[in-house]
């Protein structure tokens, strides 16, 4: 396949992965500051955080205000991970690609910014911004079922999975970073049903809250950790996602899952051994935030080798013979 056709459909599945991110871990702070009656604008600051582009915003705002932060990371436009424009640019690459992905993809991800665009819709945020971020999150779920049961789970429905596997592990890891540096600081609520509610808040931020509860009793943060870092059947896990992007990205190269053909390959089954032997204890020894900012480190240059291994050398000899042949 055309390696500009897989570049877009990588990119399509991360930008909508992206904007669910962030609608799910605003409503949930929405949620966490109504709940708890909290005013100050400490709760807000984070969520940019999260997104690594707190410097871009103190470019353009003053504070870190709510009215700030919902508009920075709902509807700046010159913002380039802001919901709109994260959606504008999966349309974008959908558009690109119309012959590849099915009608029902097309029409979803079309008539989803079309929504998010349309001035009636934007007044919900003001009378209900619950159920405005919940229409967000349920449009990106509706794509993402449309797309696994619409397409052939060929060689571009792995290049789809494996953009939206990269960008859920990267955004788990910046969740856990941020929101435990928030919850850390607190001593005097350790223990106490704040402290629960806090650490219930980060587990939702991940949409993990249920599902931990059917596993574990009680708030711990070696639990919760081992939860979103370790666990290998949970769907926004690290680990979960990076095994089953490993299986994609060799589905790709046709290569055994037991050896490498490329260093995308390579960097991530070290990625995935660490992992497989890697113990909570041992991670907060090291310090959560040394170990997420690692993590994400590495996880920067498996997106590179990604890019350089099955896009860009590739991109450059089609647009040449494409030269060529005109």
């Amino acid at each position: 396949m055309l390696s500009r056709v897989a570049d877009s459909i990588y990119w399509m599945s991360r930008y909508i992965e992206r904007a669910e991110n962030i609608a799910r871990i605003i409503d949930v702070n929405l949620h966490f500051i109504l709940d708890n009656k909290i005013v100050s604008n400490e709760q807000w600051e984070p969520l940019v955080r999260i997104t690594a582009d707190w410097e871009y915003f103190y470019k353009k705002y003053e504070e870190p205000t709510r009215e700030n932060i919902i508009e920075f990371l709902t509807f700046d436009t010159e913002y380039p991970n802001s919901i709109i424009s994260c959606l504008s640019a999966a349309r974008e690459n959908a558009r690109s690609i119309r012959e590849i992905i099915t009608s029902e993809m097309w029409m979803q991800i079309n008539r989803f910014y079309l929504m998010l665009n349309d001035r009636n819709f934007k007044k919900l945020l003001i009378n209900s911004p619950h159920e405005f971020y919940n229409e967000i999150k349920l449009n990106s779920h509706l794509f993402f079922g449309i797309t696994d049961n619409t397409m052939s789970h060929n060689e571009c429905w792995h290049f789809y999975k494996l953009g939206q596997l990269i960008e859920r592990a990267d955004k788990t890891s910046r969740i856990i970073d941020v929101k435990y540096f928030h919850i850390l600081p607190n001593i005097k609520d350790i223990g106490t049903a704040y402290d629960d509610i806090q650490w219930g808040s980060l587990l939702k931020s991940a949409s993990g809250f249920e599902m931990y509860r059917k596993i574990y009793h009680g708030m711990t943060p070696e639990k919760i950790i081992e939860f979103l870092i370790l666990n290998t059947d949970f769907p926004r896990s690290i680990t979960y996602c990076l095994n089953c992007a490993n299986t994609s990205l060799h589905a790709i190269s046709g290569s055994s899952t037991e050896s490498y053909n490329n260093k995308s390959e390579q960097q991530l089954g070290l990625l995935r051994s660490e992992l497989a032997y890697a113990d909570v204890s041992e991670i907060i020894a090291l310090g959560l935030h040394e170990y997420t900012d690692l993590f994400q480190k590495k996880l920067n240059l498996l997106s590179d080798s990604i890019f350089l291994d099955f896009f860009a050398i590739n991109n450059s000899m089609e647009y040449c013979l494409e030269e060529m042949s005109e």
